[in-house]
């Protein structure tokens, strides 16, 4: 399946502007995607069509909220081939996913002198939520580090996991160094120990087809503004067995079943961890966001966008003095690059002049800064609706930096 890119490009508003008299060349995907005219839209007809709070109100406004709400639950749930809907927990995005199982995952499970692994190329929203865990319950964090490539040494993996290991958190794919980690090897490895996997999958679930099923992962988490929804919505899929046991997140409405003075029951799955008023519309744009990106095809997407990697990569390293951090065999479209002596920021920002979005800085993964000895990088991350044209702008942009800088 090829893409039609022109007609695509056509379907995001945002793109079709000038930044600085420049034609806008987005290029800070891994931050976040931009929207589709259809989420757009169904985020606009909620609010002035629908907009009522979910579950238990009687009058229609509230049935209609409720009912889209559920089926934007299905609809996650089909995308990454959940067996049950009850397994698909809406929280306010990846970050608060991890949160979520870090908390009520490690209040039930993990004790002083237990054991929690998560890897060197973790985003800080993967470290910092299991350092906090560890801190609360006196237990110790253990490292699995990767190698210059930007691939995790799997070899170690073996020798960190002990009978004390309670849960790896690692990610799908890297945020800074583009690299695809071998989730189903490393899902399947910390199986044959009875240790349960959570894969921070915000940018995973927009490079390639998910099914959590034959990943037999244990919890997977997702932000919906990463995958051409929306902010402040995400979910977690988390194993129905794992999720009845553990103790709830947050306390609230929507989360109880009864509530007393003397003692309060919590709700059955999924809402025991919904608690509050949900982000409904939010779902609603999510599932919109998901259906759209079907229907360009996920496969073809991914493939596409691997062809704008290696073009850009086979570009960049043609510059002299360009340097890119992160070159595992298997990448998403991410590039971390740098330009001998001149700092991110300042690339970053005659690039912005050029109508060039980039990021820069250390993209919230300070450890792997340290593991290479650099304070940030420039990053350019890719998505379906980019050209070659748009990166052919990058690397002339990138020249004419390396020539004001001389």
């Amino acid at each position: 399946m090829s893409l039609d890119i022109s007609k695509i490009r056509q379907d995001f508003p945002i793109l079709n502007q000038s930044i600085y008299g420049k034609p806008l060349a987005y290029f800070d995907n891994g931050a976040t995607t931009q929207k589709p005219q259809v989420v757009l839209d169904t985020i606009n007809h909620f609010h002035n069509s629908i907009n009522a709070n979910i579950h238990r109100g009687v009058h229609k406004l509230s049935e209609e909220s409720t009912k889209a709400y559920e089926e934007a639950r299905e609809t996650v749930r089909s995308f990454i081939n959940a067996k049950k809907s009850s397994e698909i927990i809406f929280t306010s995005g990846a970050t608060a996913s991890i949160n979520l199982v870090a908390f009520s995952f490690g209040e039930t499970f993990v004790h002083e002198g237990d054991e929690v692994i998560v890897s060197e190329m973790e985003h800080h929203s993967n470290i910092v939520p299991w350092q906090m865990l560890c801190e609360r319950k006196k237990a110790i964090l253990k490292v699995l580090p990767f190698d210059n490539n930007g691939e995790l040494i799997l070899s170690k993996l073996d020798e960190l996991i002990t009978p004390k290991t309670r849960i790896l958190a690692v990610t799908h794919v890297s945020n800074t160094l583009g690299t695809v980690n071998p989730i189903k090897e490393i899902i399947a490895k910390a199986h044959q120990h009875n240790v349960p996997v959570l894969i921070d999958g915000a940018q995973g679930v927009k490079h390639g087809v998910i099914d959590v099923q034959d990943l037999d992962v244990d919890f997977y988490a997702i932000a919906g503004h990463k995958v051409y929804g929306s902010t402040g919505i995400g979910v977690l899929y988390g194993k129905e067995n794992l999720l009845n046991e553990m103790y709830p997140w947050q306390g609230g409405g929507d989360m109880i079943a009864t509530v007393s003075f003397e003692k309060t029951t919590y709700n059955e799955l999924p809402f025991k961890f919904e608690a509050g008023t949900a982000n409904f519309i939010g779902a609603a744009g999510l599932a919109t966001a998901l259906e759209y990106y079907k229907s360009i095809g996920v496969e073809a997407a991914t493939d596409y966008e691997t062809e704008l990697l290696n073009y850009a990569t086979s570009k960049l390293k043609a510059i002299e003095g360009v340097r890119i951090i992160g070159n595992a065999k298997h990448k998403a479209a991410i590039i971390s690059f740098l330009i001998e002596n001149i700092h991110p920021y300042d690339t970053g920002m005659i690039l912005d002049k050029m109508g060039i979005a980039v990021r820069t800085g250390n993209h919230c993964t300070q450890p792997i800064m340290a593991h290479y000895g650099i304070d940030g990088t420039v990053r350019a991350s890719f998505a379906f609706y980019n050209t070659f044209e748009e990166i052919d702008r990058l690397v002339e942009g990138v020249k004419k930096v390396k020539e004001m800088f001389g």
